[in-house]
């Protein structure tokens, strides 16, 4: 009888860890990428602000043209805290703009 306790307790842990561990796994990489996309979209309205008020021109604007004409403070990567390089950019191909880091 004792064993029989000990198995079914055992079977339960088992399948809740089965269950637990990969929903863990994706609520914290949705997390993460959640993080990524929040930043990016910050760092991507900032440069659309100043490209379309002609203050920042060119195909690439960098993060360092955004710090010195003050739309953005430094920023930094959301999961790792680094800050991110100042040649890391905004790629500007016609309406489309894309951030692109640079290590």
């Amino acid at each position: 009888m004792n064993t029989n306790k000990i198995t079914v307790i055992g079977s339960i842990i088992v399948i809740i860890l089965i269950i637990s561990i990969p929903t863990i796994y994706k609520v914290v990489d949705m997390h993460q990428k959640n993080l990524y996309r929040v930043v990016e979209e910050k760092i991507i309205e900032k440069a659309k602000e100043c490209y379309y008020t002609n203050v920042c021109k060119g195909p690439n604007i960098t993060l360092e043209e955004l710090y010195q004409n003050n739309y953005l403070e430094e920023m930094s990567n959301p999961v790792t805290k680094e800050v991110y390089n100042k040649n890391s950019y905004v790629k500007v191909e016609g309406n489309t703009f894309a951030f692109i880091v640079e290590e």
